[in-house]
């Protein structure tokens, strides 16, 4: 059996792997790359497999750097199946839509520069109407149900913990007359996070590869989160501010309503306007209220009892561009929560464009930044940016908490790869979806506490299993 490492390894995003044996042949993932210029060329590469070939892809999750090349993998060729969750099956289609509309937004601009220039014009990546067509390969499968995708291929879900629907692969292979076990962690979540339920733990498997996006960090409790977030509300509403959150539309933007709904309910902050200005993130909302199989026990009986955990007082949902544009001259304070979370596209840079050169404003980071976005920048203290084509100083203050991030933390991490010791250590552990320096400290610390046999791949890297 061969494994190949197409993606998020010793970089966080990409996350494709190819397995190939004897009869099958198939995919973990087929994310798109994000983050700096010579990470995101890679999504116009040709792909390093042939999508004619692949029977399967099977789907951690709706994440864009776990789903984003999946339109252009069908454009490709590819005609099997794509298996995940119900809840990621119904969340991959607002993600994927999306993410071609925002393709063809960003080539249009692009070619209207390259005419300017003379230059040969350039096709999106993909199209809205793509990602649409892409969806009619996938199929929803429950948590828990061991079913059989080719003949020597069982694999499981379990929940990961991480966003609505995401889940940990248990991968059954029968190979050269050989049973073996692989285990896809695929990105992992927090013990103890409101909304979602905690990760599932496994205790066997010949073969491990776990995220390490967090592998050299630790993320604030969730009371400390709590309080800083509040602190942050009350800090920017005492300075006569806007409070302007980059967040992803998925997992982090109903994370923050549900702690937003809490201070309201409990009187601890005054009537504070609550944008959200995220069509998408207003949809996945919905889905989150399909899905609350999905949910812990404390959110689910808040909605079956009729107290949205997602709808207070003060909050406003913004769907239509034009009211996105009427927020730029909003007199007064507010909180608005915008996409993307790495604030590399969508409304969320108008709203920066805006605002961050006011110093009564404040920005609020609830997530990771991939290297070389404009997060990342902003959050590691750049006094300039640039946004459209304008130089803007950074005069707004700059917060972040790790903590809102829905990944696990190196304890979280050492935690759920310790339930592996109980009945026989794996053969190996492979460090993946991290910069080099997190699966680094991910690495010694699983070596050191475990005595786990660990390797960290390259792109493009393959074992023999």
């Amino acid at each position: 059996m061969k494994l190949t490492f197409h993606g998020a390894a010793q970089i966080v995003t990409g996350s494709c792997y190819q397995i190939e044996t004897e009869k099958s042949n198939i995919l973990v993932d087929c994310g798109m790359f994000q983050g700096k210029k010579e990470i995101t060329r890679m999504n116009y590469e040709p792909l390093k497999f042939d999508p004619k070939k692949i029977s399967h892809i099977i789907l951690t999750h709706a994440h864009i750097d776990h789903s984003g090349l999946i339109p252009k993998v069908v454009n490709e060729g590819f005609k099997g199946k794509i298996v995940c969750t119900h809840a990621t099956k119904d969340i991959s289609k607002y993600l994927l839509e999306d993410s071609g509309a925002l393709h063809e937004m960003e080539e249009k601009w692009k070619n209207k520069r390259l005419a300017r220039q003379g230059l040969p014009l350039r096709n999106p990546l993909y199209t809205k109407l793509d990602a649409t067509k892409s969806m009619r390969f996938f199929k929803g499968v429950d948590y828990g149900k061991r079913i059989r995708i080719t003949d020597d291929i069982e694999i499981v879900f379990r929940d990961a913990g991480h966003i609505l629907g995401s889940a940990i692969i248990e991968m059954f292979v029968r190979d050269g007359g050989e049973d073996k076990k692989i285990v896809f962690s695929g990105d992992l979540g927090q013990w103890d996070k409101p909304i979602i339920k905690d990760p599932e733990v496994i205790e066997e498997a010949d073969y491990v590869l776990i995220e390490s996006t967090y592998g050299d960090r630790l993320h604030e409790d969730v009371d400390e989160r709590k309080e800083l977030f509040f602190n942050v509300v009350m800090d920017t509403y005492k300075r006569n501010g806007k409070l302007i959150i980059p967040s992803f539309a998925m997992e982090r933007t109903q994370e923050i309503i549900y702690y937003l709904n809490e201070f309201v309910e409990r009187g601890m902050m005054p009537r504070i306007p609550v944008f959200i200005d995220s069509p998408l993130a207003i949809n996945l909302t919905e889905v989150f209220k399909k899905h609350v199989e999905c949910l812990d026990d404390e959110t689910k009986e808040l909605i079956n009892s009729n107290d949205d955990p997602f709808t207070f007082p003060g909050l406003k949902y913004i769907r239509t561009a034009e009211e996105s544009i009427k927020l730029n001259d909003y007199k007064g304070q507010c909180i608005i929560i915008a996409g993307s979370g790495m604030a590399n596209g969508g409304r969320i840079k108008h709203h920066l464009k805006h605002n961050l050169w006011r110093k009564e404003s404040s920005v609020l980071f609830v997530g990771y930044q991939a290297e070389g976005t404009l997060g990342r920048l902003i959050k590691d203290g750049a006094p300039f940016v640039r946004i459209f084509d304008e130089d803007i100083k950074v005069m707004a203050k700059i917060f972040s908490i790790d903590g809102f991030s829905a990944h696990a933390d190196q304890k979280d991490l050492l935690r759920w790869a310790g339930h592996f010791s109980h009945r026989g250590k794996p053969k190996k552990f492979f460090i993946v979806h991290g910069e080099k320096k997190a699966e680094q400290a991910l690495s010694e610390k699983l070596k050191k506490t475990y005595k786990y046999n660990c390797l960290i791949p390259k792109i493009n890297d393959y074992v023999l299993l």
